[in-house]
């Protein structure tokens, strides 16, 4: 079941219709060349938690697909990624949230990515890896992974929404906790050979209250691969908490990598 009802129960508790959302900005001008948008999770998540930002992003008029990542391998992510990419007809904006930022940099030299957006993500250089990122910055001690015998990794349960999603309810962050997808951890230690962020316009949102990495760490990512930075008051989750700010950022970044 993973996170499939996540969105329509907070939706329900916020009061929020998919109806209101879908108008809640004018259409996207006819003649913008920038119209796709592709969506790419992290790990202990599934696609599904871009719900909110799809919601907004079709409303306004873009065609977005979601990645759905296997999180085996930093490989079969970027595969799952590109499999999605050849389905866009056109120019399309490439959007990834904290490990998906290292999948957005590997898949992100596909031809047809016009730019990225990086969502409290990382963004490493080749020869880095995702986990080499906190060598001089460690995540906040809030955040706890636990590696199972397997070798996949799950977020704590008793820190779970303190690390991860801090401005959730206790009823979503608990439906978060117990439908969290494992990652295999050495995914971590696996080395991007492809930065697309060398070669095309990059945009980064950041989470002011983000708890899994910390924002200093995000600030350092984002002026190092010179993006257009944004900030918002929302812990590692802002996809689910703020979708409209998010999606407000994407268009802003479809509209810059249009020109």
């Amino acid at each position: 079941m993973k996170m499939k009802t996540l969105l329509f129960a907070m939706a329900a508790s916020a009061g929020i219709v998919a109806t209101t959302l879908a108008h809640s900005a004018e259409l996207i001008p006819a003649d913008q060349s920038v119209r796709n948008v592709v969506l790419v999770h992290g790990a202990f998540a599934d696609g599904s938690g871009w719900r909110g930002v799809y919601d907004e992003l079709t409303g306004r008029g873009y065609r977005v697909t979601i990645v759905q990542n296997p999180l085996t391998s930093l490989d079969e992510d970027v595969a799952a990624t590109k499999r999605i990419l050849d389905r866009q007809e056109g120019p399309t904006l490439l959007v990834g949230h904290s490990y998906g930022g290292t999948v957005i940099t590997q898949a992100g030299v596909d031809p047809k990515v016009a730019g990225l957006v990086y969502v409290s993500a990382l963004a490493p250089d080749v020869g880095e890896s995702t986990g080499s990122q906190f060598k001089d910055i460690p995540p906040p001690p809030e955040f706890v992974i636990e590696k199972q015998l397997d070798g996949y990794g799950f977020v704590n349960l008793e820190k779970f929404q303190l690390g991860f999603a801090g401005d959730t309810n206790q009823a979503d962050a608990a439906f978060l906790r117990d439908s969290q997808v494992p990652i295999n951890m050495a995914i971590f230690d696996t080395k991007v050979t492809q930065a697309a962020w060398r070669n095309k316009p990059s945009w980064a949102v950041i989470a002011r209250q983000d708890k899994a990495i910390d924002p200093q760490l995000l600030r350092h990512t984002a002026k190092r691969i010179g993006a257009t930075i944004e900030e918002v008051d929302a812990s590692h989750v802002l996809f689910l908490t703020q979708p409209k700010a998010v999606a407000d950022a994407v268009d802003r970044a479809a509209r810059g990598a249009s020109h």
